[in-house]
């Protein structure tokens, strides 16, 4: 009974944290149009992985290409939105990509790549057996965009901050247009120019760059000094602002408005976004709130998922049965118990009947039936990083 009692707690599914070294998840949703307005619905994780997963492109109306994090490296991940199968394109020992793009009239992806040298190169990867080739050299870049198939507009390491460069493929030149950018460059819809945001002035400003001739206007005001924009095929502009994405048509108006608000799917702390091709799919890079970390678990429990339920939890994950006695510590010792658990449970049940959320802790009243048997649990998370760290159980 004692071992049953531990089992019932656990619950989560996972998501993420932004940046760098930090857990952060790709999310997928559906765009819809409904009697003329756009939704967005179905939104699930496409990473699902703990560490780093980020920079999210559409490579076409299918495929999303990001960076994801394994054994310690940063690999170019590539997701099937039909069959939602992932696979990885690169597996680079010495050397991490980021920001992987498709390359106009080519089946490769470019991507940034940082050798754990500390050297940072953009290189070609091909998108069937991953094998690369150098782009660009003698310039560290930090985002880029493809103008056409010989252009590049890249977001790359000045003096200070990022520079905005051109630079030509195959004569290998860079042409410095301007310092203190942002990093979200991208190819207006139906126009031969590339967006950016300038961060000279406050507010700052998204502005159109014409790679050919160097020429630069200014579009719009960012909203609220945000770095990550996309564009919609109708010229719209789109912010990440937190739990909510903002929307601009610059050609009509100057004001920002709300065009979608995702706290209530669990979504947190939006960052990087992309719209695919045929604009039916929008990817984010996202954290989840504790909340939604905890209900995800909790899901996964009840259909008995091993990995999804794992999947939500740290890897120095603490399990307490109040106030202080440690009863299971480290994601293996919680795979080990949970494996053979739900293996030999076929009737699982949990059903919270009372919820208090508190910053980072969820404390649930959990009423757990298995195999017919009723148990009566309170079990406190604590989230850490978009994972649950400690589970407290309180009987």
């Amino acid at each position: 009974m004692r071992i049953k009692y531990v089992l019932i707690i656990a619950l989560l599914f996972s998501l993420p944290n932004l940046q760098a070294q930090q857990n952060t998840e790709v999310y997928l949703l559906d765009i819809k149009t409904v009697n003329g307005k756009t939704e967005m619905v179905n939104p699930r994780n496409i990473s699902n992985n703990e560490g780093y997963d980020n920079q999210p492109s559409f490579y076409n109306e299918n495929t999303i290409l990001f960076s994801s994090t394994r054994r310690g490296q940063t690999d170019i991940a590539k997701y099937d939105v039909k069959s939602g199968a992932l696979t990885y394109i690169s597996d680079t020992p010495q050397g991490s990509e980021y920001s992987p793009l498709k390359i106009p009239g080519k089946n490769s992806t470019s991507a940034i790549r940082l050798d754990t040298t500390g050297l940072q190169r953009l290189y070609k990867y091909s998108i069937w057996d991953g094998t690369y080739t150098e782009i660009l050299k003698d310039l560290s870049i930090g985002y880029h965009v493809w103008f056409d198939e010989e252009t590049i507009v890249s977001a790359a390491l000045g003096n200070e901050g990022l520079d905005l460069v051109v630079s030509n493929i195959k004569n290998g030149s860079h042409d410095t247009i301007c310092s203190n950018v942002g990093r979200s460059l991208h190819k207006i819809p139906g126009k031969n120019l590339i967006s950016f945001i300038s961060k000279k002035n406050d507010p700052w400003e998204v502005k159109s760059l014409d790679p050919k001739t160097g020429k630069i206007k200014t579009i719009t005001t960012m909203f609220k000094n945000i770095d990550d924009i996309c564009w919609l095929d109708n010229g719209h502009i789109i912010a990440a602002d937190n739990k909510t994405l903002m929307e601009i048509a610059p050609e009509e108006s100057k004001e920002w408005k709300r065009f979608l608000r995702l706290d209530k799917k669990g979504l947190n702390n939006i960052s990087r976004i992309a719209v695919s091709p045929n604009g039916s799919h929008l990817s984010l890079v996202v954290e989840q709130t504790p909340e939604a970390i905890v209900q995800n678990q909790l899901d996964a429990y009840n259909a008995r998922d091993l990995k999804a339920f794992l999947n939500t939890y740290s890897e120095d994950i603490q399990v307490f049965n109040f106030p202080n006695e440690l009863s299971l510590e480290g994601k293996e010792a919680l795979k080990e118990r949970y494996g053979a658990f739900f293996e030999s449970t076929p009737n699982l049940h949990c059903k919270i009947k009372n919820r208090i959320i508190i910053g980072n802790k969820i404390i649930d009243k959990e009423k757990v039936t298995i195999n017919k048997e009723t148990h009566w649990v309170v079990a406190i998370y604590e989230v850490e990083n978009g994972k649950i760290a400690k589970v407290t159980f309180v009987r």
